[in-house]
């Protein structure tokens, strides 16, 4: 993961108008509308502080229903993703590019990936696209992010996506991107030895 201080950088999410806080609001606004169509079970990778779900869910009707897995490396974030954690939360210190993290929790209604694009190369992320599968529900909503720098990949990413089984939703963003995909393909089994990415 480098030598990039995690837990700081959260800090651009409490910045009014950040780009971080701007992203993070179209991402919250995503998760609430999945949990309100039903989703029960969630899985997010590189979680970071939980903060694209955790505030959602604190203030959901249906958050006693949700069961949740949210896996993070570094362990300052760990700690205070936590803190914040409902019954039902699951928070693991552990990699999230290895799809055993997830046993035990998929398959999922909403898979969260957001912040992982930007940080990984593009062989990884297309990679990380074929094997989400494994980790989704019929039907599942798959939420991630991705810069809008040039060259802009958004528009690949998608094609890798709707490649893969998924449906395209929406993508959202002023200088960024969030993408929202529903999977429409078969049952796929978990593969736990497979990585899907390194983090740059």
């Amino acid at each position: 993961m480098g030598d990039r201080d995690w837990e700081s950088w959260h800090d651009a999410y409490d910045v009014p108008g950040s780009y971080l806080e701007r992203r993070l609001r179209v991402v919250q606004k995503w998760v609430a509308a999945t949990l309100d169509s039903g989703a029960a079970r969630v899985v997010s990778l590189c979680a970071g502080q939980g903060r694209d779900l955790l505030p959602v869910l604190a203030a959901h009707p249906r958050r006693e229903q949700v069961r949740a897995r949210l896996v993070e490396l570094d362990e300052r974030n760990v700690a205070a993703a936590r803190r914040a954690a409902p019954p039902g939360v699951e928070v693991v210190c552990g990699d999230a590019a290895s799809l055993g993290a997830y046993d035990g929790a998929v398959p999922a209604d909403l898979v969260l990936a957001c912040g992982v694009f930007g940080n990984v190369s593009d062989d990884d992320i297309r990679r990380t696209v074929g094997l989400l599968p494994q980790l989704c529900a019929p039907e599942a909503t798959v939420i991630w992010t991705r810069h809008r720098r040039e060259p802009d990949l958004v528009p690949r990413i998608c094609g890798w996506f709707e490649g893969g089984g998924f449906e395209r939703v929406t993508v959202e963003g002023d200088g960024f991107g969030v993408g929202v995909h529903r999977y429409a393909g078969p049952p796929a089994a978990l593969e736990p030895g497979e990585r899907m990415f390194t983090f740059r």
